[in-house]
C-alpha cells in the first residue's frame, strides 16, 4: 500500500503536458509539514486534465522587506493566486498588496482583522467557541495569556464580553519575552499569578509557545488539581499533553481536524505511508496547520477547475507583472478568481470548508477537548447555530464501575519485607512469585475492590520524586503521573508533593524517620566493674566523709568527758595509774568508722551522747549507700553493656567522624531538604556537600554501607524498616533515639482514578478488622531471626565469671599482701628496739623474736619465762627485764 501510494505521487508528479495554473507559495522557515502537506496536495488534487504549478519561497515572515520582495517576484511571474503564511508584521503588508493588485491570498494564519476582500482565511474564527466555552464553565475571574503576534481581535471580544457579564479579566502579553529569558519569565508569571490566586488561565497562543508554558507550569507544580487551562488555538491534540496530563490539572481547548472522520482516517492512512525523508514531518501527525494547509489546496484547485471549465480568460496585459507601477495596475481577472475561491464548497481534513464574502469561513465545527488520564477525550461541539453542545460531561466516575473486566497493573518495589521474590520463585508465575507484607495488603485490597491486579515491580527501583531540573517524576510516582500503572502499593510515604499530582489513601501504616547504626560490640564488666554501681565523684565524697566522720568522732571524744575513763585493775590487784584513758584515739575512731562502713561492727563504742550522734548519723549514711550500692551491683556485673556513640540527630549534627546520609529519591530526602528546622537543615547541608556522597541507591545499599563501615556511617530510614533490618541476621544493626517526625504509608492512585474510593475504604475497613497489625506482626516479628534482644534469645543474668569478681580477690590479695609487709615491718622495728635496749646483735634479737613467733618461747626448751610480782615490786618491770 506504501509504495503503491508513493509511486502514484511520483507518477502524477511527472505530469507535464496537461494545462496547469501557477500558483505561488510563501513558506516561512521551520514550516517543513506544511510545505509537505503543500506538496501532497498539488499531487493529490492534481487531475490529468488539469494541475497546479507551484513557486515557492521559504522566507522570514516576520520580515516586511522580505515579504514584499517575494511577493513581487511572485508576482511577477504570473502566479495567479498566492498561498502563504503571515504574523502581525506582515499582515498589513500582505493585505495592501492584494487589494492594490487584486491578487487573493489564501492563508492558515490567524484570522486578520477587518475586511479584506482578496484574503481567504482557511483557519476558522475561535472568538466563538471560546467564549461559549468560558460560559459553560462558569468562569467570572481568569488569566487570559495571548500572544500579540496572533493579533488582538480575539483579546478585545473576550474584554467586551467580560463588560457585559461583569467578569474580572487579567489580560497578559505573553508575545513580546525574549528567548533566552522566556523560562524565567513564565515561572514569575505564574508564581504573580499564584499569589493573585488565579487558577484559571487562557493560553491563546500557537502550539510551540504553549508548549514552553506548559514546560514552565510543570516545573513550578501549577499542573496538580485546583488549576484550569484553556487551550485557545484549534490544534488540541498537537501538542505533548503526557507530562501535564497526570498532573490533576482540568486542560481543555478545541480541535478542527476530527481524526475519528472517515476522510481524515482515510488520509491518515496515506500520509503515514509517506517516506520522511522525502516528505519532512510525515513521521509525525498531520498538524492542524498542515491540514489547513492541505485544505487551502482543495480549495485553490476546485476555484481553478471551475474557471477552467468557464473558459474564463485569466491571462495578464500591459505592466500587469509589476507590482510596484506607478500607478499600480490592478489584474482584471483577480475578481473573478477572488469569487470563485469565495464560492467553494468541499469537506476537507478541516470539516465543511465555505466562505462568506469578506473570505473568513463559515459553518464550521469545532470539537470541544478535555485532557483525561487516558489521554484527549471529546466532550462536546461548536457551531455557528448550536453554539456549545456537551455531548459528555463526566468520564470518570468515582466509582470501579468497568474495572471488573480490566486486569489493573499494580506498581510496587522490591524492598523486604514488603515485597520479595520467594526462593524458588522461578517455578511459580505472575503474582504467585512475590511474598510480603504488601503482597499480602494488594491480595486483601483486590479482595474487597472486586478486581483483577498484576504486580509489576517498578522498573527503574525508586518511589519517586521529581528531577530538579527536568521536573520529571521518576519511581513509583512517575508510573502513576504518566499512566503506566494504575495503582500503587508499596511502602510509599504521603508527602505534599507528590499529593499535588497523585491520590493517597488513609495511611495503613504509621511510622517516622530514625537513625540505624552498627551494634556496638557489648564491653564486658572490668577488673574493678563492682565500683561502676557508684559513679566516681560518689566514690570520693565517700572517702572524705569516711575520714571526716573519723576526725569528727576524735574529736568530740577528746572534748566529751564521758569518753574519758579510769582503767579498772584485775580483783585483787592495785590500780597501775590514776591517769584517765580514752580508747578513740584517731586509728581507733577510723577503724570504728571503717567496721560501721562496712557493716560488720567494732568491740569499741562511743559512750558519750555527743560520740554515739555522730556514730548514728554515720550508720544512717551507711545503710543508704550500701543498699543502693548492692541494689545495682547485679545489673552491673551480669549484663554486658552496649555503648552506643549516637543517642539522638543532636549527636550525629555535632560531630564529623560518623557520617550520615538518606536514601536518594525518597521521602526522607525530601523531609531534610525542605526543613526548616536548624538541626536537619544543618544536616542537609553536610549530606548534600558530603564526599564521598552519603545518598544510597537501595535500602539494602544504605544497610550493607552501615554494615561495612566499622560504626562510621549511620543511615536515616523509615523506622518500620530500621526495626525490620534490626531482628534480621547478622543481627548487627540497631536502632538509636526517637522518631525523628511522625508520617504514614498510603496507597497511591492516579489523580481521578475510580479506585480511589474503593481503596480508600478497603483500607479503613483492613485497619477496624485488625488485619494491618496482623500482617505487621507477621511479616517484623513472627519470622524475626534475632528474638527479643537482638541476636540472642534472652540475656544471661544468672552465672558470673570469674572476670565479672577479678576486682574483689585482687583487692583480697592486696590486702594480705600489705598485712604482711606491715607485720615485718614491725617485727623489725620491734627487733631492733629490742637490740638496741638490750645491748646485744640485731640478729641475735631477730633471731629470738623470731623463735617467739614461731615457738612460742625465747628459752631453748622452748617455754616462756613467767613473772611473779611481790608486793613492793613495781610495775614497770618489763617481760623482759625477768628473762
Amino acid at each position: 500500500m506504501k509504495l503503491l501510494f508513493v509511486v502514484t505521487l511520483l507518477w502524477r508528479e511527472a505530469l507535464c503536458g496537461s494545462p496547469s495554473v501557477q500558483i505561488g507559495g510563501l513558506f516561512p522557515r521551520g514550516a517543513d509539514q506544511e510545505y509537505s502537506a503543500f506538496r501532497v496536495g498539488m499531487v493529490q488534487f492534481g487531475m490529468t486534465d488539469f494541475r497546479l504549478t507551484p513557486h515557492i519561497d521559504n522566507l522570514e515572515v516576520a520580515n516586511s522587506f522580505a515579504v514584499t520582495n517575494c511577493f513581487c517576484s511572485q508576482f511577477s511571474r504570473g502566479v495567479y493566486a498566492i498561498f502563504g503564511f503571515y504574523d502581525k508584521k506582515s499582515v498589513n503588508t500582505i493585505t495592501s498588496f492584494c487589494e492594490t493588485l487584486h491578487v487573493s491570498f489564501i492563508t492558515p494564519s490567524f484570522p486578520a482583522e477587518g475586511m479584506n476582500q482578496f484574503v481567504l482565511q482557511m483557519r476558522p474564527d475561535i472568538k466563538g467557541p471560546l467564549v461559549s466555552l468560558v460560559e459553560y464553565y462558569k468562569w467570572e475571574k481568569f488569566a487570559y495569556l495571548y500572544d500579540s503576534d496572533r493579533g488582538l481581535s480575539t483579546l478585545q471580544v473576550i474584554l467586551d464580553t467580560a463588560a457585559e457579564k461583569k467578569w474580572v479579566v487579567t489580560a497578559i502579553n505573553v508575545g513580546n519575552l525574549k528567548d533566552e529569558r522566556k523560562d524565567e519569565a513564565y515561572r514569575s508569571l505564574f508564581q504573580d499569578l499564584e499569589i493573585r490566586k488565579e487558577r484559571r488561565i487562557i493560553l491563546d497562543c500557537e502550539q510551540d509557545k504553549v508548549k514552553d508554558i506548559m514546560e514552565q507550569v510543570i516545573t513550578i507544580g501549577r499542573h496538580v488539581k485546583g488549576y484550569h487551562y484553556i487551550i485557545a488555538n484549534l490544534g488540541f491534540v498537537d501538542g505533548d499533553l503526557s507530562k501535564i496530563q497526570y498532573g490533576g490539572a482540568n486542560v481543555s481547548g478545541f480541535q478542527i481536524v476530527d481524526f475519528d472522520d472517515p476522510v481524515v482516517a482515510k488520509f491518515d492512512q496515506r500520509w503515514e505511508a509517506l517516506e520522511e525523508k522525502e516528505y519532512p514531518g510525515a513521521d509525525a501527525r498531520i498538524r492542524y496547520t498542515s491540514a489547513l494547509t492541505y485544505d487551502a489546496v482543495n480549495v485553490m484547485t476546485e476555484a481553478f477547475r471551475f474557471l477552467h471549465k468557464q473558459r474564463i480568460d485569466m491571462s495578464r496585459r500591459g505592466n500587469s507583472g509589476d507590482c510596484l507601477a506607478n500607478p499600480a495596475v490592478p489584474w482584471a481577472q483577480g475578481v473573478e478568481i477572488e469569487r470563485a475561491l469565495k464560492q467553494v464548497r468541499v469537506d476537507g481534513l478541516t470539516g465543511n470548508i465555505q466562505f462568506d464574502q469578506y473570505g473568513k469561513r463559515i459553518n464550521y465545527s469545532v470539537t470541544v477537548m478535555e485532557l483525561k488520564n487516558n489521554g484527549p477525550v471529546k466532550i462536546g461541539y461548536w457551531n455557528e447555530v448550536d453554539k456549545m453542545v456537551v455531548t459528555k460531561s463526566d468520564f470518570y466516575p468515582n466509582d470501579t464501575s468497568g474495572m471488573e473486566n480490566k486486569t489493573v497493573i499494580v506498581s510496587t518495589i522490591l524492598e523486604a519485607p514488603y515485597v520479595m521474590l520467594k526462593k524458588n520463585s522461578e517455578l511459580f508465575q505472575d503474582n504467585d512469585r512475590y511474598e510480603g507484607y504488601c503482597v499480602d495488603l494488594a491480595a486483601e485490597i483486590a479482595k474487597h475492590c472486586g478486581i483483577r491486579y498484576q504486580l509489576k515491580i517498578v522498573g527503574d527501583g525508586k518511589y519517586g520524586a521529581r528531577d530538579a531540573e527536568t521536573k520529571i517524576w521518576n519511581g513509583m510516582v512517575g508510573e502513576l503521573v504518566y499512566g503506566k500503572a494504575d495503582i500503587a502499593v508499596a511502602p510509599l510515604t504521603i508527602t505534599l508533593v507528590r499529593e499535588e499530582v497523585i491520590d493517597f489513601s488513609k495511611p495503613f501504616m504509621s511510622l517516622g524517620i530514625s537513625i540505624m547504626i552498627k551494634k556496638p560490640q557489648k564491653s564486658k564488666p572490668g577488673v574493678f566493674s563492682f565500683l561502676d554501681p557508684l559513679a566516681y565523684e560518689i566514690w570520693m565524697c565517700i572517702v572524705f566523709a569516711y575520714i571526716g566522720v573519723s576526725v569528727v568522732l576524735f574529736l568530740v571524744s577528746r572534748f566529751s568527758p564521758y569518753e574519758w575513763t579510769l582503767e579498772e585493775p584485775e580483783d585483787g590487784a592495785l590500780p597501775l595509774t590514776t591517769e584517765s584513758t580514752n580508747e578513740f584515739g584517731i586509728f581507733n575512731s577510723l577503724w570504728f568508722s571503717l567496721g560501721a562502713f562496712m557493716r560488720q561492727g567494732c568491740d569499741i563504742s562511743p559512750r558519750s551522747l555527743s560520740g554515739r550522734i555522730v556514730g548514728g548519723v554515720w550508720w544512717f549514711f551507711t545503710l543508704i549507700i550500701i543498699s543502693s550500692y548492692t541494689a545495682n551491683l547485679a545489673a552491673f556485673l551480669t549484663v554486658e553493656r552496649m555503648v552506643s556513640p549516637i543517642e539522638s540527630a543532636e549527636d550525629l549534627a555535632k560531630q564529623t567522624d560518623i557520617a550520615y546520609g538518606t536514601l536518594d529519591s525518597g521521602s526522607t530526602k525530601e523531609f531534610f531538604r525542605r526543613s526548616k528546622i536548624a538541626l536537619f537543615d544543618k544536616m542537609w547541608q553536610y549530606m548534600k556537600s558530603a564526599e564521598p556522597s552519603v545518598f544510597v541507591k537501595k535500602t539494602s545499599e544504605g544497610v550493607l554501607r552501615v554494615r561495612k563501615s566499622k560504626g562510621k556511617y549511620a543511615y536515616l530510614l523509615e523506622s518500620t524498616m530500621n526495626e525490620y533490618i534490626e531482628q534480621r541476621k547478622p543481627c548487627d544493626t540497631m536502632k538509636v533515639g526517637g522518631n525523628l517526625d511522625s508520617k504514614g504509608y498510603g496507597i497511591a492512585t492516579p489523580k481521578g482514578s475510580p479506585l480511589r474510593n474503593a481503596v480508600n475504604l478497603a483500607v479503613l475497613k483492613l485497619n477496624e478488622q485488625g488485619l494491618l497489625d496482623k500482617l505487621k506482626n507477621k511479616w517484623w516479628y513472627d519470622k524475626g531471626e534475632c528474638g527479643s534482644g537482638g541476636g540472642e534469645s534472652k540475656e544471661k543474668t544468672s552465672a558470673l565469671s570469674l572476670s565479672n569478681v577479678a576486682g574483689v580477690f585482687y583487692i583480697l590479695v592486696g590486702g594480705l599482701g600489705l598485712a604482711m609487709m606491715v607485720a615485718l615491718v614491725e617485727f623489725c622495728y620491734k627487733s631492733r628496739a629490742e637490740a638496741k635496749k638490750m645491748k646485744m646483735k640485731f640478729t641475735d634479737a631477730m633471731r629470738s623474736k623470731a623463735r617467739l613467733s614461731i615457738t612460742g618461747s625465747t628459752s631453748e626448751n622452748g617455754r616462756v619465762p613467767v613473772a611473779y610480782l611481790r608486793p613492793g615490786l613495781p610495775m614497770s618491770l618489763s617481760m623482759t627485764d625477768l628473762s
